[in-house]
C-alpha cells in the first residue's frame, strides 16, 4: 500500500503543520512508513503552499510524486496550481466556501467538501483551527490513519494550552467528513 496525499492553500492556514501531522500519526502512531515534503512560493503568507505526504506499508524510495491520490485544496490559487496534479480516479477535498472548482481543469475525479473555515470560526470562533477542522476531514474520507494516530500527533504538536481547542476542532472535521463519505456511498 502505499498512497500519495497533497494538501495545498495558501501559507497562513497551516497547511504545512497539517501536512506534517498527518505524517507524524502515520509514521510515529499508525505503524507505517511515512514521509513528509513542503513546497511554498517567496510569501511569507498569502502565496500557494502546499505539503506532500506519502503514506506506505514498505520504506519509501523517493519522497516526491507529481499526481495525487488524495488532494486537499484550501484555497482557489491552490486549486488552480494544484487541481490538475489530482491523479486520475483521484479524490479531490476542498473547502466548499474558499475554492469553486467550475474553472480548474481537474482529470476524472471524486469530490468531496465542507466548509472547514466555516465550521473553525462558527464552532470555536478561530480561523486558525480551520486546518486541523480538514485533518479531521480529511482522516474521515482517506483512512490513512486511525482517529487515536492523529489525536496523538496533534497533542505532540501543538501547544499544550490549545490540545483541547485543536482536539475538538478535529473531531468536528472528522464527524463531518465521516457524514460526508457516508452520503456520497448511499
Amino acid at each position: 500500500m502505499r498512497k500519495e496525499i497533497r494538501l495545498a492553500g495558501f501559507g497562513g492556514q497551516g497547511i504545512i503543520l497539517a501536512g506534517y501531522i498527518l505524517g507524524k500519526a502515520a509514521g510515529l502512531y499508525a505503524d507505517k512508513e511515512a514521509v513528509f515534503t513542503q513546497s511554498y512560493g517567496p510569501e511569507a503568507r498569502g502565496g500557494a503552499c502546499a505539503a506532500q505526504v506519502i503514506v506506505s506499508d514498505e520504506p519509501v524510495d523517493y519522497p516526491l510524486f507529481d499526481e495525487a491520490e488524495f488532494l486537499v485544496l484550501m484555497s482557489q490559487e491552490a486549486a488552480e496550481k494544484y487541481g490538475p496534479t489530482a491523479k486520475i480516479g483521484a479524490t479531490v477535498l476542498i473547502d466548499t466556501e474558499l475554492v469553486d472548482l467550475s474553472s480548474v481543469d481537474l482529470p476524472d475525479v471524486e469530490v468531496l467538501g465542507a466548509p472547514f473555515t466555516r465550521i473553525a470560526e462558527q464552532d470555536f470562533g478561530l480561523r486558525i483551527v480551520a486546518n486541523i477542522v480538514m485533518l479531521g476531514f480529511v482522516t474521515a474520507a482517506t483512512g490513512l490513519v486511525e482517529r487515536e494516530a492523529a489525536e496523538e500527533a496533534i497533542r505532540t504538536e501543538v501547544k499544550e494550552r490549545f490540545i483541547d481547542l485543536n482536539l475538538r476542532a478535529f473531531a468536528a472535521g472528522l464527524e463531518r467528513g465521516q457524514q460526508i463519505v457516508a452520503e456520497a456511498v448511499a
